[in-house]
């Protein structure tokens, strides 16, 4: 039986609808799914109840603990880990599950992506004009809020090492040919709807994946992380594509100024835009469309 984990921090805009989504999925056989709640303030919890969900309420925040509670309770495989604010399109769970059946099987899927920046400031646009272009979110499992791992995929690892990085420490878990995007599969990744928005997640971005790699070269997890190209997007993305030129410039001073801000202080445990969380999915959707 497949199972599907959520980790879950102040959800309570978002988490009803991703439910719902998932629970109109049309599977061949039954799945479960786990909502780990975390350090929650709002009605989250409450939310998540319902028949077909199993809840775990854990007083503490952090995402890892609660990844890892979720893997806990869990029984079944594939084992697929969405977050909170992801809306599964229909059909897609049964396709995800079926990627898994072929020979040879795949040790992790993820769905390709879209990033929806409708109605947010040009330098946000702009930002994500290039960055979705980079050649990382070709192969990366990073960055589309739902990774799906096969129970071999699942044995690489015992549990989720206490960062933030939790996309990029599962990246460098797999070869790029233990690794399958489906391209009939999307979902839509909301951009921040604000610049500063767009920063403070830069910023927690960065500091994960800088405490995921120096924990990799000091022998603390034991996984080779992706080196961070800073060309790629010169490189591969502006130079081959000269439009992109006017947007080079507000993406490279967000980059800049995010990477100055990341070397202060330590990453946060949770830390994330919040702007994305202020009206629920389905008038984003709607929105955008």
């Amino acid at each position: 039986m497949p199972s599907v984990v959520i980790a879950a921090h102040n959800e309570e805009s978002v988490l009803g609808q991703s439910l719902d989504a998932l629970l109109d999925q049309a599977t061949s056989a039954p799945f479960e799914i786990v909502v780990s709640a975390n350090g929650c303030t709002d009605r989250t919890v409450a939310v998540a109840t319902r028949p077909g969900v199993t809840v775990i309420d854990r007083q503490e925040p952090g995402k890892a603990a609660a990844l890892n509670a979720g893997d806990q309770a869990a029984v079944g495989y594939p084992r697929i880990y969405l977050d909170a604010d992801i809306l599964v399109p229909p059909g897609a769970l049964a396709e995800v599950l079926d990627s898994f059946a072929g020979f040879p099987s795949p040790l992790a899927v993820v769905p390709r992506r879209r990033l929806n920046t409708t109605g947010r400031p040009w330098p946000v646009r702009a930002y994500f004009a290039i960055n979705e272009r980079l050649p990382a979110f070709r192969n990366g499992l990073f960055g589309r809020g739902m990774i799906a791992l096969s129970e071999q995929g699942r044995a690489r690892f015992d549990a989720f090492p206490a960062m933030i990085a939790d996309d990029l420490f599962l990246d460098s878990l797999f070869s790029d040919a233990e690794k399958v995007e489906l391209s009939g599969v999307e979902v839509v990744v909301e951009a921040p709807f604000t610049t500063g928005d767009l920063l403070r997640r830069l910023v927690r971005v960065r500091r994960g994946n800088a405490e995921m790699r120096k924990a990799a070269a000091a022998g603390q997890v034991d996984v080779v992380v992706r080196p961070s190209d800073r060309w790629a997007w010169l490189r591969d993305v502006v130079l081959p594509n000269p439009r992109l030129a006017a947007a080079a410039v507000p993406y490279l001073s967000i980059t800049v100024f995010a990477a100055l801000r990341a070397r202060r202080g330590a990453a946060d445990a949770w830390g994330r835009d919040e702007s994305t969380r202020r009206q629920p999915p389905s008038a984003r959707n709607e929105a955008s469309a």
